[in-house]
């Protein structure tokens, strides 16, 4: 994992233990932060490389603008991986997950929690690879449980657990940020996430041949296989609306080899923390981007707010052409991400990454009776606090652009010569 040392803080202060690293890194919400001496282990432990869009768009080479359309070009153009390397970097052992800072984050957590771990599988009836993003909770010394949500890797698992056979799979920790952003796209069933973070890095990323997976380097590597008859109890966690999710049985992880470089960063992503919110929830903004630009061609961007969790609050902006393209935008806004909760769709003069301009649309260009969809009952984020045990929720498009009919009384005077 390549950090920038010129735009590090360093915590050199010896830290007892686990829980107290991560209260210290929760005080640098939006900083890189790298603690050194963390009692009882020799790895240092390494948060928020990927908390900031500015960070996430150097990490892609391009600006904070152009995020969506650079995911959306690797998406459609991924780049097939044509380059392997080997283990010789790494020290290669029986697993022993004591020997890794692994972090206890709030005192009601249920254990120590792998939360930057990126998981590799195979299919095991079509044998495509998929990376993604999973929570894994310590249990032992050699087993993790694992909470796998319905997507390819939930898939996977139904599979393995139809055949009888445990599911192969690896943890990569500590990756490049292009890596981790690409692991957590919504690409076709049939791609590899890999092919995409190749595009990121112009064709330049390398993998490891990992029993018959392939993983990218990073400064830790665990295999294992996630077992199809064993489950166990996981949580509590906190997640990404900083409130704790409920208690699930989920299936453990028996992991049986590490690898690990020997300069090796232990990557912490802190729960509820910026970095979780924009690895979760920016990659859903292409997704949204392309639904609405289905309705409203004149899109320009996408951005799921910070203050809205990077999940349940999107802003849309279009260059208006027609009285309606608001309101159309918000209904494709709203059925490509199911558990966006509120949209508000803004002009082109509204700078949709800065909450206060955003609000002074909505301040000066919404009459309610006119411009506030309501759509109740419909299904919405079992993130979300407020939405019913069945899952509905109430969801609400704010229609914040300039009438076509009166556009001299919404000329801003201050943008002028």
């Amino acid at each position: 994992m390549k950090i920038d040392e010129n735009n590090i803080i360093e915590i050199t202060d010896e830290l007892s233990d686990e829980f107290e690293v991560a209260k210290v890194l929760r005080q640098y919400p939006k900083d890189t932060v790298i603690v050194r001496n963390v009692k009882g282990f020799d790895m240092p432990v390494v948060s928020g490389i990927c908390n900031t869009r500015e960070k996430i768009a150097k990490s892609i080479n391009c600006e904070v603008s152009e995020i969506t359309q650079k995911i959306i070009d690797a998406m459609e153009k991924p780049v097939k991986v044509d380059k392997f390397t080997d283990f010789s970097e790494y020290e290669t052992s029986e697993v022993d997950l004591s020997k890794i800072p692994i972090l206890t984050h709030y005192k009601r957590d249920g254990g120590a929690y792998i939360t930057a771990g990126v998981v590799f599988a195979r299919d095991p009836e079509t044998g495509i690879q998929n990376a993604s993003i999973h929570r894994m909770m310590v249990l032992d010394d050699k087993r993790l449980v694992i909470r796998i949500v319905p997507r390819n890797l939930y898939t996977y698992f139904q599979r393995a657990q139809n055949l009888g056979e445990d599911l192969e799979i690896a943890i990569a920790i500590g990756m490049d940020p292009a890596i981790l952003l690409a692991s957590t796209t919504s690409i076709p069933i049939d791609y590899d996430e890999m092919d995409v973070a190749n595009a990121f890095k112009d064709g330049d990323l390398e993998l490891i041949e990992c029993g018959n997976l392939n993983v990218p380097q990073a400064d830790i590597i665990l295999e294992g296989k996630i077992s199809v008859t064993e489950t166990v109890a996981e949580g509590p966690f906190v997640d990404l609306t900083d409130t704790y999710d409920i208690i699930r049985d989920q299936p453990i992880i028996n992991l049986k080899t590490m690898h690990i470089k020997k300069d090796a960063v232990y990557h912490a992503i802190i729960p509820a923390g910026f970095e979780h919110k924009l690895l979760q929830g920016l990659p859903q903004e292409p997704r949204i981007y392309k639904s609405v630009k289905n309705a409203v061609p004149t899109v320009e961007n996408v951005v799921l707010t910070e203050g809205g969790c990077c999940w349940l609050h999107a802003v849309v902006s279009i260059r208006k052409q027609t009285e309606g393209d608001g309101k159309n935008a918000i209904m494709a806004a709203l059925s490509a991400h199911p558990s966006l909760k509120h949209c508000v769709v803004v002009d082109t003069d509204v700078n949709v990454f800065d909450a206060e301009d955003v609000e002074y649309a909505i301040s000066t260009r919404v009459k309610g009776d006119r411009d506030i969809m309501i759509v109740p009952n419909v299904r919405g984020s079992s993130l979300d606090p407020v939405a019913e045990s069945d899952g509905t929720t109430t969801k609400i498009g704010v229609d914040a652009t300039k009438s076509l009919k009166t556009l001299e009384k919404f000329e801003r005077v201050s943008f002028g010569e």
